[in-house]
C-alpha cells in the first residue's frame, strides 16, 4: 500500500528545533527554519504577510545527487545556485555580503538599487531589467531560467508580483524578513539566504561579528535615564503610517536609548493613522526620524507646512536615513542597512546620545537642514 501524501511528507522532514551539523542555532529570526534530512535540506517559511498562517516548504538538494523522495508540492531547488534573480533590493545586501552579487543575473525595481557594483552590472547589460513600472516581464524570466528567484508578498495586490509568475514553474521562493520584530532577526536571514549557496560557515562568521558588535552598542544605551521621545515616518497620500511597537524599527529605537512614542503599540507593521492624530500624540517629541524621503527642511515644509508645528522641526532634530540615498531613489539602507543592523544602531545612538559615541561618523543618517 502506498503512503498517503501525508505520510510520506512525514518521512521526509525534520526535527525544527535541529541545526544544521556545523551550522548556529536561528536566535532571533521567527519567520524561517532550516531542517537537515540528510539527503537534502528543507527551508521553511512562514508569517509572509500579515494574518497569514500559510507556511511554504523548500526543498534544497545537491546539483548531482538523486532527487530525494519529496511531496508531490515541494519546490526543488538544486544547491549551490549560480544564476539568482533579485526581485526587491533587500537581496542586494545578503547577496553582497555572502559575495555571491555576480550571481544575479536579472532584477527588478532597478531604480531603487544602490549598489555600486550592480548598477554598474545593470547599465551594462549584465544583470538584466525585469520591470517597467508595476510590469514583470515574464517573457525575459523565461528565456534567463534562473536557478533562483527572491521575492516576498506584502498581501497588497497592486505591490505583489503577478500571480502569473507563480504558473512559470521557476524556482520562485518567498521570503518574510520584513516581518521580523527584531533588527538582529532581518540581519539573520543571511543564513536562510547562505543555504541556496552552500555557504552557510560564511553566513554565520559574517553574523556573529554583527551580533557581537549590537550587543556591545546596547550595552552603552541600556542603563540611559533619560531617554528622549521619538516620532517616526511621514505620511504618503494622506496616510501617516508609523511603525507599530513590536516593529524592528520601535526595537531599534529602544535599543539606542530613545522612547519611541508607539511602544506601547504590540503592532509589527505600520499602524495608519492621520497627521492630526499623529500631531496629538508626538507634538512634543524630542526627535523625528524617517520623515518620508525629504533630504532638507524647505523641502520638507513644502510637502506640508503643518510639520514646522512639531518641536523638533523648531529644534533641529530631524534626521533621515538618506546620506546614502542615490539619485534614482536607491537607498543603502534597505541594502546594507538591513545586513548590518549594527551600523545602523550606532548612527540612532549618535543621534539621541552624541555623547556616548562622540567620534562616530554617520554611516546612513543625516540631520535635515
Amino acid at each position: 500500500m502506498r503512503p498517503t501524501l501525508t505520510l510520506r511528507f512525514m518521512l521526509v522532514t525534520c526535527l525544527l528545533s535541529l541545526p544544521l551539523a556545523g551550522q548556529a542555532a536561528i536566535r532571533y529570526a521567527q519567520n524561517f527554519a532550516i531542517e537537515d534530512c540528510g539527503t537534502h535540506r528543507v527551508l521553511t517559511v512562514r508569517n509572509t504577510t500579515r494574518h497569514s498562517d500559510r507556511v511554504y516548504r523548500y526543498a534544497l538538494v545537491p546539483q548531482e545527487a538523486e532527487l530525494p523522495q519529496l511531496p508531490r508540492t515541494m519546490p526543488v531547488i538544486r544547491t549551490p545556485v549560480k544564476r539568482v534573480v533579485a526581485m526587491e533590493t533587500v537581496y542586494i545586501g545578503y547577496l553582497e555580503a555572502l559575495g555571491q552579487l555576480d550571481s544575479i543575473i536579472a532584477a527588478a525595481t532597478v531604480d531603487y538599487i544602490s549598489n555600486p557594483d550592480v548598477r554598474t552590472a545593470i547599465t551594462s547589460g549584465r544583470i538584466q531589467r525585469l520591470q517597467s513600472g508595476q510590469a514583470i516581464d515574464i517573457e525575459k524570466l523565461l528565456v534567463l531560467q534562473p536557478d533562483l528567484l527572491l521575492t516576498s508578498v506584502s498581501g497588497e495586490a497592486s505591490f505583489d508580483i503577478p500571480a502569473k509568475l507563480g504558473r512559470t514553474n521557476l524556482p520562485v521562493v518567498l521570503t518574510a524578513g520584513y516581518m521580523e520584530a527584531h533588527p538582529l532577526a532581518r540581519a539573520e536571514w543571511i543564513k536562510f539566504i547562505a543555504e541556496f549557496f552552500d555557504a552557510a560557515p560564511r553566513a554565520d562568521q559574517v553574523f556573529d561579528h554583527i551580533e557581537q558588535r549590537y550587543h556591545q552598542l546596547t550595552r552603552l544605551s541600556e542603563n540611559i535615564e533619560t531617554r528622549p521621545t521619538v516620532l517616526c515616518g511621514a505620511p504618503y497620500s494622506g496616510v501617516w503610517h508609523v511603525p507599530g511597537g513590536a516593529s524592528f524599527a520601535a526595537q531599534a529605537i529602544r535599543d539606542a536609548g530613545g522612547d519611541y512614542l508607539w511602544s506601547a503599540d504590540k503592532t509589527r507593521g505600520g499602524i495608519p493613522l492621520d497627521t492630526e492624530r499623529v500631531f496629538l500624540h508626538a507634538a512634543h517629541a524630542d526627535f523625528w526620524i524617517h520623515p518620508g524621503f525629504y533630504r532638507s527642511m524647505p523641502a520638507l515644509l513644502a510637502a506640508d507646512p503643518r510639520f514646522a508645528k512639531f518641536a523638533p522641526a523648531q529644534t533641529g532634530r530631524i534626521f533621515n536615513h538618506t546620506r546614502q540615498q542615490g539619485p534614482t531613489g536607491g537607498n543603502a539602507i534597505w541594502e546594507s542597512g538591513i545586513v548590518h543592523p549594527e551600523k545602523v544602531l550606532a548612527d540612532l545612538i549618535h543621534i539621541f546620545h552624541p555623547e556616548l559615541l562622540p567620534q562616530h561618523e554617520f554611516v546612513y543618517y543625516q540631520r535635515l537642514e
